[in-house]
């Protein structure tokens, strides 16, 4: 089973994917939204090259469990997406801390946020796509 997982943003999507085994995730690209055209398209392309199965899409919440605008935005993208993926299985992912946690980790590589920014959405992706693998790892282990 290989495994896509996306970071959305209004900026910024950050792509992480798994190895065959879909046991590791990997930070994979990250999309500027405006220069994207059709970003749903995009990225089934990718989930067609790559021979995705699964796709894990961050769903923001708020720190007390609620969805805001942002959860709702990455629910209609992740409709789009089974639209222009058909077969393949659209999964949401709490995401919450994601962002802050991937800054962290960046940061105690000796990245600042400048430095950070062109990577910071890939690893969020990672970590959600990562967080997923482990929760199945786990079910069937």
């Amino acid at each position: 089973m290989k495994a896509l997982g996306i970071d959305t943003g209004a900026a910024r999507v950050g792509l992480a994917l798994s190895d065959d085994l879909g046991m590791l995730a990997h930070p994979l690209e990250t999309i500027t939204v405006k220069s994207a055209g059709n970003l749903a398209a995009y990225i089934a392309s990718i989930i067609k090259r790559e021979k995705v199965s699964v796709v894990v899409i961050g769903l923001p919440r708020n720190m007390d469990g609620s969805h805001g605008p942002a959860a709702a935005k990455s629910r209609e993208f992740g409709e789009k997406l089974r639209a222009a993926a058909p077969g393949c299985e659209i999964i949401f992912w709490d995401e919450r801390m994601t962002s802050v946690a991937a800054q962290k980790a960046l940061h105690e590589r000796g990245l600042n946020v400048k430095k950070s920014r062109p990577i910071i959405d890939q690893v969020a992706a990672q970590m959600i796509l990562q967080g997923y693998l482990d929760s199945q790892a786990m079910r069937t282990g």
